[in-house]
């Protein structure tokens, strides 16, 4: 049952969008469709003699399409004790109506408006993924008590409280599962479009889609704590954190504007008496140049495209804390990885099984697991999930187990005694000696080896490696070729380090790593190539994500490494770097291309008005036309 009938089940109102919202929403496009209407109107009544009429619908035109711009020019100014590109254009459009011409003072409004409504558009597009992923955020949840359950507000739960989730309900906030078994839809989390099985002890995350079985969950963070919640503030982080580019058109805007006041002032008056132009063609050029000079298109550039940027990477699981990040992120030649879950899944597995003569895969293996799964380490853990693959029958109970601590451990299965631990453990001279010492050449292949002895006789040989994601050796290739340099860095051992780098396809790799080694590491790479990237997801590679031009973690990572991280993977798939920076390429590419069209355009519309060359209505539409080229060129990168 899909969560919308369980909502119809269980007689809860299903939120309807508000009329008055999304007339909000679409109002700067009601409003400049509606002057446009306007002055079409006037046109026809100019044209029928009525003028009186038309220049009445005219002034609608303006009121109209131009209050929302002139709010918020007005309000700017006043703000920022800084005049804009909105009064500029206000400007323009009032001293066209003084000297006559209401139909293109009228037209610029429209176009203007027009202009700022599909800047709207593209702001509210980028803000869809965010408010896509809010809206499927549960408010409430069924919390289960010694007196019962009951329905409290997600707000209201806190760590440690149970709370029951049926079919067909989303998850309400991070959590573990202490009962039941079921499947879960984690694509609005993950992006991972199989559903996920899930049972005891493992996780669950707000906001995912609990298919098909009840299970009583125990909160284990707070609802504003939530990797649901972490990725919302991620993205409203980004769209609201301007790039250095569209902080330095700002800051352009304001002593541009003052430039083109003084300019306009003075061509009111000096043609005038320079060029013997009539007062009446003064003041036309002079607003003809207030309408042409203007910076719209060139403020436009840049912000439109960011948002639209940073709303494709989201909605492909790439989430930018920012556009200073984006925008870096074309710039970068080196990039560093760390090994353990980033390079590697994290999880050790099971690679060879070399057994003594005599003795069975079967024998080895149902021991070994009996008394490995008395351990929680990760090598035992590793091993008794690779014999429930390969055993027939179900493990059994050993008569004792003795855990002998830094060395392994020791048990007694019908009367026989068995070692599972290190060389050292069941003598260094036969592990060495096994199996024409095999142990040597799985460690040179940058594997563990856990020996098993029987009775006095050694009786097998476990390799097991930490593999290398498939998709991080295509994500390195993937690199090579748009010609960045890749590195690993790892506390692992040089022998482990050298086979992970080679697996992984990685140019260099460098052992031995502590924190701080990797800091140092990262500022060497710095001097050296200058813009370095570092991707980790652990405690340990906060300090490096920190001092990387662009820091970039793993969706699983820990908090700290989410926080510290400039850019999140949250699909953990490491492919999507290269994605990331063509995006970046891509954005950097459509803002140069809006630059220069935009800086050109202003050039060639102020030169065709001192050789008296364009009228008003042509400058209006070739200055608000490229304005609204620029958004459209802009809009490319939501593709």
């Amino acid at each position: 049952m899909s969560a919308e009938a369980q909502l119809l089940k269980s007689n809860k109102p299903i939120p309807q969008e508000n009329l008055w919202e999304k007339l909000k929403v679409n109002g700067e496009l009601i409003a400049a469709l509606g002057s446009g209407v306007l002055i079409l109107l006037g046109w026809l009544f100019d044209k029928s003699g009525s003028g009186t009429t038309s220049v009445i619908l005219y002034m609608l035109a303006f009121v109209i399409g131009g209050f929302a711009k002139a709010k918020e020019g007005i309000e700017d100014t006043i703000k920022n004790k800084e005049l804009n590109v909105e009064m500029l254009m206000i400007m323009a459009a009032v001293g066209s109506a003084i000297i006559g011409y209401w139909t293109e003072g009228a037209i610029l409004i429209f176009i203007f408006a027009m202009s700022g409504a599909l800047e709207t558009y593209t702001m509210n597009k980028s803000h869809k993924e965010i408010s896509s992923l809010m809206e499927i955020q549960p408010e409430e949840a069924l919390r289960i008590t010694d007196y019962g359950e009951e329905h409290v507000h997600v707000s209201e739960l806190t760590v440690g409280d149970h709370i029951l989730i049926k079919p067909g309900e989303r998850v309400p906030s991070d959590g573990e599962i202490m009962k039941g078994r079921t499947t879960l839809d984690e694509a609005a989390i993950t992006g991972e479009s199989v559903p996920v099985s899930k049972s005891n002890h493992d996780e669950v995350f707000a906001g995912t889609v609990n298919l098909n079985g009840s299970i009583t969950v125990r909160i284990t963070k707070p609802s504003n704590e939530t990797l649901f919640h972490k990725i919302i503030e991620l993205v409203q982080s980004a769209q609201s954190e301007k790039s250095p580019s569209q902080l330095f058109i700002e800051r352009f805007e304001g002593q541009y504007v003052k430039i083109v006041l003084a300019v306009v002032f003075v061509m009111m008056f000096l043609p005038h008496y320079l060029l013997e132009w009539s007062w009446t063609e003064s003041f036309y050029r002079a607003m003809i140049l207030l309408v042409v000079a203007s910076p719209c298109a060139l403020v436009a550039s840049i912000m439109p495209a960011s948002l639209s940027a940073i709303s494709n990477g989201a909605r492909h699981g790439i989430l930018f804390k920012g556009g200073v990040h984006l925008e870096q992120l074309s710039a970068i030649k080196a990039i560093a990885f760390d090994k353990t879950g980033t390079l590697t899944k994290g999880k050790p597995e099971v690679t060879d099984l070399i057994v003594q003569d005599g003795l069975t895969d079967e024998e080895v293996l149902l021991a070994t697991a009996s008394i490995e799964s008395h351990s929680n380490h990760p090598l035992a853990n590793a091993i008794v999930k690779y014999a429930k693959g390969k055993l027939s029958l179900p493990l059994i109970h050993p008569d004792s187990i003795e855990d002998v601590t830094g060395w392994g451990v020791k048990a007694v299965i019908d009367h026989e005694e068995w070692k599972i631990g290190k060389a050292s453990f069941v003598g260094n001279e036969m592990a060495e000696a096994f199996a024409n010492g095999a142990a040597k050449k799985f460690a040179s292949e940058g594997k563990t080896i856990v020996f098993v002895q029987k009775g006095k006789e050694l009786a097998a040989m476990i390799a097991l490696k930490d593999m290398v994601r498939e998709e991080a050796k295509l994500a390195i290739d993937q690199l090579k070729d748009q010609g960045v340099y890749t590195i690993m860095l790892t506390g692992d051992s040089e022998k482990t380090a050298q086979a992970i780098a080679a697996d992984s396809h990685v140019r260099d790799h460098i052992a031995e790593c502590l924190p701080e080694n990797k800091v140092d590491h990262l500022k060497e790479l710095k001097k050296k190539y200058g813009n370095v990237a570092m991707v980790g997801d652990g405690i340990n590679d906060a300090p490096a994500l920190a001092t990387a031009n662009v820091g970039i973690s793993m969706g699983e990572g820990t908090d700290v490494a989410l926080e510290t991280a400039d850019i999140v993977l949250m699909k953990n798939d490491l492919s999507r770097i290269s994605e990331a920076i063509c995006l970046s390429q891509r954005m950097n590419r459509i803002i140069k291309q809006n630059v220069i069209f935009s800086i050109g355009v202003i050039i060639l519309l102020i030169l065709s008005n001192f050789l008296q060359m364009l009228d008003l209505p042509f400058g209006v539409i070739g200055h608000e036309g490229s304005t609204i080229l620029v958004i459209l060129n802009s809009l490319r990168l939501l593709r």
